[in-house]
């Protein structure tokens, strides 16, 4: 599933082509995909402009001034800006018809494909809050989120520390993958226990985390499966893994044969010498 450096790239490559465009129709091939599609949809986005795209944990937003259109691109949903005539295939599920800009900008649409359909397309009305955003903790790129916050989430936690860092309540968009680096980046084993780390160590952890996504982020994210980023480019930081994906094969570090498991029902790859 795409993570934060995905989701933030897709958000960077579609801003400067629908930001300030206005919605002239929306066209739904299917009325739902992991969940129905409200009507909000299709009764109130048309004839608004669409003021910015915003990311919140793996969900963008398309904001206007009714409310804003919720998207997350599930296990294999991508966005493309495509001009209005670009045919249809199988899978592209919702368009988002552009009206022609300033400075003679062809017509485009915004067009959702998704295959397996686990993505979805909901509404936030202006000003309001989607339950699915309610709850979510701090964006790990902002001043919320440090050492200290981390210390003071986990005292009294058993569990370990990797699915700690997994749970969207205490911080958002740090999926299995960031995870395994950021912990074997900071040399601290996933399976420790979240309330036996040390102030000292989530500082290290928490600035590793910030320090992977930034540079992952600038590297167009992590190819893995279907992610691609909205010009069709892949990612480029997959080659970069230290950790994830590598069980069997040689610390980076030290040589060692990486450890893989399933913590959490997630796999789970670290190196019993440097991370402890």
């Amino acid at each position: 599933m795409p993570e934060l450096p995905e989701v933030e790239t897709t958000r960077r490559g579609l801003a400067p082509h629908v930001e300030g465009r206005r919605v002239s129709g929306v066209v739904l091939r299917r009325p739902d995909l992991r969940w129905p599609i409200p009507e909000e949809v299709t009764r109130l986005l048309p004839g608004e402009r669409i003021q910015a795209v915003r990311r919140r944990a793996k969900y963008l937003l398309l904001d206007t001034d009714v409310g804003s259109a919720l998207l997350h691109l599930g296990m294999s949903g991508s966005l493309r800006v495509l001009p209005g005539d670009t045919p249809v295939h199988v899978h592209d599920h919702v368009d988002i018809a552009l009206e022609s800009g300033a400075g003679r900008q062809a017509a485009r649409v915004l067009r959702f494909n998704d295959p397996r359909r686990f993505g979805c397309l909901l509404w936030q009305p202006a000003g309001e809050t989607h339950e699915l955003l309610a709850d979510l903790g701090p964006e790990p790129l902002s001043d919320d989120f440090d050492g200290d916050y981390l210390f003071a989430m986990s005292r009294g936690r058993s569990a370990p520390v990797k699915t700690f860092l997994m749970d969207q309540r205490v911080v958002v968009g740090v999926g299995n993958i960031y995870v395994a680096e950021a912990l074997f980046a900071a040399g601290v084993s996933p399976l420790r226990a979240a309330g036996k780390v040390s102030r000292e160590r989530y500082q290290r952890l928490a600035e590793e985390v910030r320090r992977i996504l930034h540079h992952a982020i600038e590297r167009g994210g992590t190819t893995l499966r279907d992610f691609l980023a909205p010009d069709g480019a892949p990612g480029y930081f997959e080659q970069e893994l230290s950790a994830y994906g590598r069980g069997g094969e040689p610390c980076p570090r030290c040589g060692r044969r990486l450890k893989q498991a399933a913590i959490g029902q997630r796999t789970t790859v670290w190196c019993g010498h440097c991370q402890r």
